[in-house]
């Protein structure tokens, strides 16, 4: 991973990278059912992220849903 800032890496994913997130989600969550998928729950596994290095607090009910979106739309995609 190369070092961007000494900090990040260009692997880091930040809650404006909706659909590299919900990519992310869909491999580490292949089973999961959407329907039955809440926004606390994507918010839970989004910080869970090994990758993930953006501040939590910084999180609001757009951005989830907009990584939930994202999510939805590629698998109806497939």
């Amino acid at each position: 991973m190369a070092e961007l800032d000494g900090r990040h890496t260009a692997q880091d994913l930040f809650w404006d990278q909706s659909f590299a997130i919900s990519r992310r989600l869909r491999a580490e969550h292949p089973t999961a059912e959407l329907d039955a998928v809440g926004l606390s729950q994507i918010f839970d596994w989004v910080i869970a992220l090994p990758d993930f290095a953006d501040d939590p607090e910084l999180c609001n009910e757009g951005l989830l849903a907009a990584i939930y979106q994202d999510w939805y739309e590629e698998l109806d995609a497939t």
